[in-house]
């Protein structure tokens, strides 16, 4: 493809350092699209002259605005590389090619080639725009200013002042700047734009938290551990821009093989050319028409175009689709794999936590049990509890005014519903308040890989609830057609074990790793390698 001089960033560690939404490279793609059809109308327009009209003569004329217009790209590209580097590359021959067409009376098949290439570039340029649209939603998870906790007080700072050591401060719902360990404070945390754990995860003074997740209910001071150009963000960003640059195998032979072809072949021509000054009685015209005839006919049009028109279809075709591939090359690898990982959430599963049972515990049923759960719930902004209060509402339940209300991090709520004290949350939080619960039932529900939470009213528990991100409704059958054609299904997730072993036997997967981080699972990834041979790896 097109051998245009990169000038990307090497190095962007926060949504400040990225490709400004409004670069020129991002509409560069529809431009050259735009340039394509265009020329491509116009060929047809000429194709129309020449053999629908009296007016043949004219065709040329078409022929060569389809070839300014819809191949300026090419064009421009195979001269620039000539001029800066002073080499040949596959640009140049498809130029050279186009040139030689229209010399020996065969403009349309020029027009063409130079269409059809501007177009696979320009596709391909849509890819890439893709994935630098992923690097920058990926970089603003991160915030651009952290809150720094001195003996002076608390000030804000670019996360590039933040040194390795510094203590920041996080407040409730704010996004956690920068890699850390708590220094004070217990609150939880929503990790799942990092690690793809769906439920949000307690933590309290020595737990590990990383930048880009987002704070819950409590306040933090965070000790970071990593700067800004080191956090796992960047690590991730790092990752993909690597596997965005690797070209195909069939690319860089075709890069590798015009180098050296295109000036071996001009060489060629011009041997051809020369030989009437050395023979005497040969016809130079024809001669010439030979050498032309030499250009076209060498330039091996079809692999320059197939190659990249191919594997950009296949591109923007999963693209359409939600599936990204960050280059040609692991296209090419598509058809050899014998092992395909899976991330769990949002991909095997809906990403999304609803309430999965209702176990009442007294008289009221399930409608008194939610209604208790949802009149606390609806004043928190945990996750949990909005699964909580959805349920209640495509219910047609209405929560009852609460008062009192208190959040207790990483454990539960409590508040006076009606008058009555309540509470609601996980099995560490009844303990702590003294009261039993029954055992079997969330033992049971935990061991399916649900999340369990408890309702009580008074001192008497009033009800279980159950929450879980479920399975989507087509991955049973994708992993089954995917079993019966040889292919090892295998899921990687940042969940826990508990619930990722819940998920696999649900869809029949055996191999499964938990409890991962996104750098972690490359690692596991290349393990896989070392035990399968080529790999390959959805979401």
């Amino acid at each position: 493809m097109s051998e245009e001089v990169r000038t990307d960033t090497a190095l962007i560690c926060c949504s400040s350092c990225t490709v400004p939404e409004d670069s020129p490279r991002t509409d560069t793609w529809k431009r050259g699209a735009l340039l394509s059809l265009a020329g491509f109308l116009i060929l047809l327009g000429g194709l129309a002259v020449e053999y629908a009209s009296s007016f043949r003569s004219f065709s040329l004329i078409f022929y060569l605005l389809s070839a300014l217009i819809g191949g300026s790209r090419v064009l421009k590209s195979g001269l620039l590389l000539l001029i800066r580097e002073r080499r040949f590359g596959i640009d140049s021959l498809v130029t050279v090619a186009a040139v030689g067409s229209f010399l020996i009376g065969h403009g349309e098949e020029g027009a063409a080639v130079l269409v059809l290439f501007s177009l696979a570039e320009s596709l391909e340029t849509y890819a890439e725009e893709r994935a630098r649209s992923s690097i920058r939603a990926l970089l603003q998870l991160t915030p651009e200013t952290a809150r720094l906790v001195t003996e002076g007080g608390v000030r804000e700072v670019h996360v590039h002042d933040v040194k390795v050591g510094d203590l920041v401060g996080v407040r409730p719902g704010e996004r956690i700047p920068l890699d850390g360990r708590v220094e004070k404070g217990v609150s939880t945390v929503d990790e799942s734009p990092i690690t793809g754990e769906s439920i949000p995860v307690r933590k309290a003074e020595g737990d590990y938290v990383y930048g880009g997740s987002i704070n819950g209910e409590g306040y933090l001071e965070v000790r970071v551990e990593r700067t800004s150009s080191d956090s796992l963000i960047s690590r991730i960003v790092s990752l993909i821009e690597k596997a965005r640059e690797k070209k195909s195998r069939t690319e860089a032979f075709i890069d590798r093989f015009s180098r050296y072809y295109t000036p071996a072949v001009l060489a060629l021509a011009l041997v051809s050319l020369s030989v009437p000054f050395f023979v005497p009685g040969l016809s130079f015209r024809a001669w010439v028409y030979r050498s032309l005839v030499l250009l076209v006919v060498s330039c091996p049009c079809a692999l320059a175009i197939s190659t990249p028109v191919s594997l950009v279809s296949a591109l923007t075709s999963a693209a359409r689709r939600g599936v990204v591939i960050k280059g040609g090359k692991y296209v090419e690898e598509l058809g050899k794999a014998r092992v395909i990982v899976f991330d769990k959430t949002g991909t095997l599963t809906e990403g999304d936590v609803r309430v999965e049972d209702l176990i009442p515990l007294n008289s009221g049923g399930d409608e008194h049990l939610l209604q208790i759960a949802a009149s606390l719930e609806s004043l928190s902004g945990h996750p949990l509890a909005e699964a909580v209060t959805k349920e209640a509402e495509s219910r047609g339940i209405s929560p009852l005014p609460a008062s009192s209300f208190k959040v207790v991090p990483g454990r539960g709520v409590e508040g006076e519903v009606d008058g009555e004290k309540c509470l609601v949350g996980n099995r560490e939080f009844f303990k702590e308040k003294g009261i039993s619960l029954p055992e079997e039932d969330g033992d049971r529900l935990e061991g399916e890989g649900k999340t369990v939470i408890y309702v009580a009213a008074g001192e008497e528990v009033v009800g279980i609830i159950s929450l879980a991100d479920r399975i989507r409704e087509e991955a049973p059958s994708v992993v089954r057609e995917l079993k019966e054609e040889g292919i090892v299904p295998v899921m990687l997730t940042g969940d826990n074990r508990r619930v990722a072993g819940a998920v696999a036997e649900k869809l029949g997967i055996e191999e499964f790793m938990a409890e991962i981080l996104p750098e972690e699972k490359v690692q596991a990834v290349e393990r896989l390698k070392e035990k399968y041979g080529r790999v390959l790896m959805v979401g």
